[in-house]
């Protein structure tokens, strides 16, 4: 497991404490190494990152539709029954390898989403 944002030293699955809160976490990912960040969203959240590239990836697909300028990939496609697990996994691993070669560029590039927040713990917010 590594603190916030402990750079990753091995290679293979790494864990990272992180806030749940969107940038604080996408910032984390990427302060620790990522330099592609896929961030999962269910209610559309426009991040971004101006250092490394977000793919933004729809788990449904009524926000896909709903939000086609920030959604990346749309994964609802699984829930619809329109292909399985494993074939979606092999289109984000496309995706992400087009976006790490410079051939795609996602939204948040486009739209110039550069998001950066760094968590501090312990600090409250007073009224």
């Amino acid at each position: 497991m590594l603190d916030y944002p402990e750079p990753v030293r091995k290679p293979g699955l790494n864990l990272l404490c992180t806030p749940g809160n969107d940038v604080e976490s996408t910032t984390a990912e990427v302060a620790s190494g990522a330099t592609v960040v896929l961030f999962t969203t269910g209610l559309g959240t426009p991040t971004g990152n101006p250092i490394a590239p977000v793919i933004k990836i729809s788990s449904n697909t009524a926000l896909a539709n709903r939000m086609p300028d920030i959604i990346d990939i749309n994964t609802g496609t699984v829930i619809d029954g329109d292909e399985t697990i494993q074939q979606a996994g092999e289109r984000i691993l496309e995706q992400i390898i087009r976006v790490a070669n410079g051939d795609l560029e996602v939204a948040a590039v486009r739209h110039g989403q550069d998001d950066f927040i760094p968590w501090k713990r312990g600090f409250h917010y007073k009224e």
